[in-house]
């Protein structure tokens, strides 16, 4: 048996903290079952991050489904702030009290690996970027994983499942364990090249055996005008300077008529090394920097019972609008009542 829940059972409410189950108890002896409206919101990020990328929702909205509750939520893919409200529950409380445990880590994690695939894709531009993290996971988890780090800006996913998730073909190159059973690069890319289907990318792995540069022209040579791309993946302690390394197999591909070969880089790479990098590299393979993302710390707290507003102490009770102007991407979070404007725009656009 793996170590997993099921959908059965998380949608019974069974992957619940145990208060949760208490408070139930409580509230069905004493016949308590009140309306009541409930907001999931964040106070802050973790270190360096001053923006986050919505994920999870449909997960939430599954996890909801067939209960006569009222679900507002921000769409996938929307960036929030820290204090703006991204989900609003309304309903009565038995018949969501056992939900909120799940409900928070759907979002939790899949909003931390869209928002540090984001800050990937923002320091690549507009260079692929490929998620290969799924690996670094539990696996009952990689469709989940990729399926946040495409909506947080990546181009690609790796894993064959979390690929049919998102309705794409999964993207990947060729790893060292090929080479190594077939003894040569070259061999090896020749062999990818006359058995794997046209539509794939020839996308050499130039590290294994060799120094990149001479392997690099060497997989050239042999595929000519049908190699896309070769890839270094050299682990740190060969790699000195990275950069200069990128430069020299650049500058000996261009010299001897191979500019069409492009170059995809993949290894610790995160934003800084992207932004180090990414004047000559043309794409990235990313992968724990995304899918081993720290997660957004959202809460769910209660701020109104029966129509009345009413929150714990710290958090400001009654029902909200975000606001956020498509002019000047200002945001606002006003009661819902109120419909003041967030700027000099007349007609902001409402969430």
């Amino acid at each position: 048996m793996f170590h997993v829940a099921t959908e059965k059972e998380i949608k019974a409410g069974e992957v619940t903290d145990v208060y949760f189950l208490r408070t139930l108890e409580i509230l069905k002896s004493r016949g308590i079952n009140k309306r009541l409206v409930a907001e999931v919101w964040t106070k802050g990020f973790p270190e360096g991050w001053e923006w986050g990328v919505f994920a999870g929702v449909e997960e939430c909205i599954e996890l909801l489904k067939g209960r006569p509750l009222n679900f507002n939520g921000l769409r996938e893919g929307t960036v929030f702030h820290p204090y703006e409200p991204v989900i609003e529950i309304e309903g009565n409380y038995q018949d969501f009290v056992l939900l909120e445990t799940a409900l928070l880590g759907f979002i939790c994690q899949a909003s931390g690996i869209a928002t540090a695939a984001a800050r990937c894709r923002k320091a690549a531009g507009e260079k692929p970027i490929i998620s290969f993290g799924a690996r670094r996971m539990h696996p009952a988890i990689a469709p989940m994983i990729e399926r946040s780090a495409f909506i947080g800006g990546c181009d690609g996913v790796a894993v064959v499942k979390s690929a049919e998730f998102i309705g794409e073909e999964p993207s990947g190159t060729m790893p060292h364990a090929l080479i190594l059973v077939m003894g040569d690069t070259v061999e090896a890319t020749k062999a990818f090249h006359e058995i794997i289907s046209e539509g794939v990318p020839r996308v050499s792995l130039i590290d294994t055996f060799h120094d990149e540069k001479f392997a690099a022209l060497e997989v050239a040579e042999a595929l000519g005008e049908n190699l896309f791309a070769v890839r270094l993946d050299t682990p740190s302690s060969r790699r000195g300077d990275f950069l200069k390394i990128i430069e020299e197999v650049r500058w000996e591909l261009n010299i001897r008529g191979f500019q069409h070969v492009k170059i995809f880089v993949s290894g610790n790479i995160d934003p800084p090394a992207i932004q180090h990098l990414n004047q000559i590299v043309d794409a990235y393979g990313v992968g724990t920097s995304i899918s081993n993302a720290p997660i957004i710390d959202f809460s769910m707290d209660i701020v109104e019972i029966e129509g009345v507003p009413i929150a714990k102490r710290g958090k400001f009770s009654g029902r909200k609008k975000l606001y956020r102007c498509p002019q000047c991407y200002k945001t606002r979070v006003n009661p819902q009542e109120n419909s003041d404007k967030v700027c000099e725009w007349d007609n902001p656009w409402i969430l």
